[in-house]
């Protein structure tokens, strides 16, 4: 990435580098819409995942290189628009008919609970956890241009499980969403232990009755 920021032309700012990335996504979620129709299609859909990553690994990367960093802005409209783009790679899935509506949601309303994780953490932490388990945006780009390989060259049939119509896509979306959720789980449960142990509450036990009980980070952000 700092070969490439280094390379760009100075008309290449982050915030296009960030439409860029939104673009990509849109472009994603169209080739996934008439890809069940067209299965070409899917190709199209992972150039799409290319420019999104081109767009949204590069422009936080040219702005530390260009020392042009405006850190809460930057950190509000990317993880922002990576909600969008979520929706849309879900969107788009769900309209293709190779994943159903409801499990590409369950798996969207997963990957939102860990986006979630990150957000807190990094509230009460002030690191930013771009990986679990050694995964994190790339690889699961990585995973869907893998899967779009194995859509157009393996065309999904349906079968029945436990009396339910399922595609391998479907299958595939299910145990994505419960990994995430376990790891949600998992890493939400370390992460209040070690906030318990930083926080005993034996050192609260001395305020008055009258006190808040909440109380202001440098942030701003009420605490319990």
């Amino acid at each position: 990435m700092a070969w490439l920021a280094a390379r760009m032309p100075r008309w290449v700012t982050p915030d296009l580098l960030t439409a860029i990335g939104v673009l990509g996504a849109t472009v994603t979620c169209v080739g996934y819409a008439f890809a069940g129709a067209h299965p070409a299609l899917l190709w199209i859909a992972t150039f799409g995942l290319v420019i999104n990553w081109f767009g949204d690994s590069l422009d936080g990367t040219v702005a530390r290189f260009r020392h042009i960093e405006r850190p809460r802005y930057g950190y509000f409209l990317d993880n922002s628009l990576d909600c969008l783009a979520a929706l849309l790679l879900a969107l788009g899935l769900g309209l293709s008919g190779y994943v159903r509506f409801d499990f590409g949601f369950f798996t969207l309303a997963a990957y939102m609970m860990m986006s979630a994780l990150t957000f807190l953490r990094a509230n009460v932490t002030g690191v930013f956890y771009v990986t679990y388990g050694g995964i994190g945006p790339t690889e699961i780009r990585i995973a869907c241009i893998v899967v779009n390989i194995c859509l157009y060259a393996f065309p999904p049939t349906s079968f029945e499980l436990f009396g339910v119509a399922l595609k391998y896509p479907d299958l595939i979306s299910i145990v994505w969403g419960l990994a995430m959720i376990v790891s949600f789980v998992i890493c939400a449960t370390l992460q209040v232990r070690q906030l318990a142990l930083e926080e005993p509450a034996h050192q609260y036990l001395g305020q008055g009755l009258g006190e808040p009980k909440a109380r202001l980070d440098n942030g701003g952000v009420p605490r319990g």
